[in-house]
């Protein structure tokens, strides 16, 4: 069990992943019943659960999730749609990884919340201007991540298809993309990460609904279980995206994990 990468049964595994999600949160609940901590700074979580009930029946918590749901997909899949192709660009030709990557590198670090006035400015305040920083805060990373993975493939096989007289169009279609795939899609699992931790900052640009905003508003009243509640329900719904991403890539890349 504790030799480096050795292989555990399917039932240990969820055993352990159980006892790893309970065991937080009864520290959690044992801390709030002691009485050591002013609840207005650490709500029960009965108190919390109380109020994704209330959230639920009164608030509009369903419209709430959908349209963060929306937001950050759209903005992560457009930061895909242009980050792959042009990631593969850079990861294949030096010439364009010359060309691109120290500017990608360079506007990687601007924290995407410096954009949100210029973004209120070039696009507005409609959704438009929400996606566009969940796409500024996920499209650099994406490219730079997309460019390694493609990096990776063994400079063997490259040059075993142009020994074969493969074009560089065929050598890109049928040697570099399909050795590069089970990376790419963890790139795009983990880039998906990212698109939700820009949701907050995405959302304070003139919202008036989403997961972000109702925290954002619950801080102005100091309602700590509904801050609480909102970044369970982000932690949730990024799980299950997550979980979902892990078995498409299981189904995929069945061999990865030996079965066949």
């Amino acid at each position: 069990m504790w030799l480096i990468r050795q292989a555990i049964s399917r039932r240990l595994y969820l055993a352990l992943a159980f006892i790893g999600l309970v065991v937080p949160l009864l520290a959690w609940a044992l801390l709030a019943a002691s009485g050591s901590v002013n609840p207005v700074f650490m709500p029960s979580p009965q108190k919390v659960l109380a109020r994704i009930a209330s959230w639920w029946a009164e608030d509009g918590l369903l419209g709430d999730a959908a349209i963060s749901i929306m937001r950050v997909v759209t903005g992560w899949a457009l930061s895909a749609l242009i980050a792959l192709p042009l990631g593969l660009f850079i990861g294949s030709w030096r010439a364009v990884q010359a060309l691109l990557e120290p500017l990608t590198d360079f506007v990687r670090y601007m924290p995407a919340v410096a954009f949100v006035p210029l973004v209120m400015l070039w696009v507005g305040i409609d959704e438009g201007a929400k996606i566009a920083i969940i796409f500024l805060g996920t499209f650099f990373q994406m490219v730079l991540m997309v460019a390694e993975d493609v990096r990776r493939v063994p400079m063997a096989q490259i040059e075993a298809a142009q020994t074969m007289g493969a074009t560089r169009s065929e050598i890109l279609q049928k040697v570099i993309v399909p050795s590069a795939k089970p990376a790419l899609l963890d790139t795009l699992r983990v880039t998906m990460g990212s698109a939700w931790t820009f949701l907050v900052v995405a959302e304070l640009v003139a919202a008036n609904s989403g997961l972000g905003f109702s925290i954002l508003k619950a801080q102005r009243f100091l309602q700590t279980d509904k801050i609480f509640a909102g970044i369970l329900l982000i932690g949730l719904i990024g799980l299950a995206i997550d979980q979902a991403f892990r078995f498409a890539h299981r189904r995929a890349f069945p061999w990865l994990y030996g079965r066949h």
